[in-house]
């Protein structure tokens, strides 16, 4: 049975997989004092980071760049060898354990393959934003202050100005920001080593005067089917990615695919009121809250990832998720991960749970024949009807399966539950043409519609 193969999952864990997390965590944890003066400590984990690729082509860069940071006297180079490393290391966990999980399941996983890229003509935004990445190692996240935090403004202004670089501006600033809310960093308890760890690394394998190809993209047409949706907000954005199956209309196998849209908002603007500023995609928005089919043309695709285009898209016949992870999810096949994107907090992979049992116990866990999963409570948005009571009483469950925490855990897209002795059915994208609980859009309506207000408090400014 599928859901205790994947509940099997958390009794093998790859080997090395513990090793591998506590050298990236003996490297970020030097990260946070920086590498301007290092320590017997950080020492010690820098040269862990070295003997972790001993045998690989990282090798002797990487060793050579440990030993000049140690010295104290190392370049941006250097820097990026010691990103490279630690990305290479997150990279094979994420591998190793998404081919146990390919292996647990049956899934069919397309190969990755991308020409290799070249040195590419030297950038000044680039060259910008590796001077400020490196200025931030040389602090350390203790270390960071106004004065720096004030330095990434220009390379952030010039990544912007060119659109191939805005991938690398938004991850600037959103690096900022988060340390600027943090400020005094110095007086934090407990800092997010990993996360900004991850950050930084990615920006500085970003800022590298290097020509990376764009992975391969094709314009697919087809049906897409739904299979629940994974909302993704926080002060100033909110995402709402679909996980689906598209059966190509060439008569291709099916294929697992996401497609996510995007808007940008104020704090004020959370819960279900995030629904209203996706307007701009009504065919998707019914799809999701009818939940029926979506007939899509030419859309591109790249690797497992569908630019929506809603013109270019056409609602079809009532579609039940569950229905389709039963029948279409165990053949459907996959996409390989991008290279800089292989990382093991990225896993998200769309299953199937049915017949199992709940535990109350720190969380709620799923449970069957004495095999458990515990369930990415803290991941239920507030935008959809999804509550951990509906959970605890549910047997059957769309959802996620990620690891996180040395462990692999479910994050619920859709339960069907039994309350108060009736069948309820409940998805992430139900409210996506409106609340329909009564009890919520009464608190709703008396809260007040904050779109609204914003919308015409912003179009009074504009006519003024």
């Amino acid at each position: 049975m599928l859901s205790t193969q994947v509940a099997q999952l958390q009794q093998s864990i790859p080997a090395g997989l513990a090793d591998a997390d506590a050298v990236v965590a003996g490297f970020d944890d030097a990260l946070v004092g920086g590498f301007a003066r290092v320590g017997d400590e950080a020492a010690a984990a820098l040269a862990a980071l070295a003997g972790a690729v001993a045998g690989t082509p990282l090798h002797d860069r990487v060793a050579e760049a440990v030993a000049k940071v140690t010295a104290g006297s190392f370049s941006q180079e250097d820097l990026a060898s010691l990103a490279g490393a630690r990305s290479a290391l997150l990279g094979a966990a994420h591998d190793a354990l998404l081919g146990q999980f390919d292996a647990a399941v049956g899934r069919e996983r397309t190969p990755w393959s991308a020409p290799v890229g070249v040195p590419a003509e030297a950038s000044a935004p680039r060259g910008a934003a590796r001077a400020w990445l490196h200025e931030t190692a040389v602090a350390g996240w203790r270390g960071v202050d106004h004065d720096l935090l004030s330095a990434v403004g220009a390379p952030v202004e010039a990544a912007l100005a060119e659109p191939g670089l805005r991938r690398l501006a938004v991850l600037l600033d959103g690096l900022a920001a988060e340390l600027r809310a943090s400020l005094p960093v110095a007086m934090m308890s407990q800092v997010p080593a990993r996360r900004w760890a991850d950050l930084w690394s990615r920006a500085v394998l970003l800022a590298q005067d290097w020509s990376v190809p764009d992975d391969e993209v094709e314009t697919i047409s087809g049906r897409l089917l739904p299979l629940g949706v994974d909302i993704h907000e926080h002060g100033t954005a909110v995402g709402v990615q679909v996980h689906g199956v598209l059966e190509p209309s060439d008569g291709r196998p099916a294929r697992l695919v996401r497609t996510t849209v995007t808007a940008a908002k104020v704090e004020t603007i959370t819960g279900p009121a995030v629904w209203r500023l996706l307007q701009a995609h009504p065919v998707l928005l019914a799809a999701l809250a009818q939940r029926r089919a979506v007939t899509v043309t030419d859309l591109p695709l790249r690797g497992g990832d569908l630019r929506w285009i809603d013109g270019q898209a056409r609602p079809g016949e009532p579609a039940d998720p569950f229905a389709t992870a039963r029948l279409l999810l165990a053949p459907a096949v996959a996409a390989a991960t991008a290279p800089l994107d292989r990382h093991p907090t990225v896993i998200a992979e769309p299953v199937l749970l049915e017949g199992y049992t709940v535990r109350h116990d720190d969380g709620l866990t799923v449970e069957w024949d004495g095999q458990q999963l515990p369930v990415a409570v803290d991941r239920l948005p507030a935008a959809g009807p999804l509550t951990p009571a509906l959970v605890a009483a549910s047997s059957c469950c769309l959802g996620l399966l990620r690891f996180d925490g040395g462990r692999w855990l479910v994050q619920p897209l859709a339960v069907r539950a039994t309350v108060k002795r009736k069948p309820v059915e409940a998805h992430n994208g139900d409210w996506a043409e409106g609340v329909t609980d009564p009890k919520v859009a009464k608190a709703e309506a008396k809260a007040g519609d904050a779109v609204a207000v914003l919308r015409e408090r912003a179009g009074r400014l504009l006519r003024r």
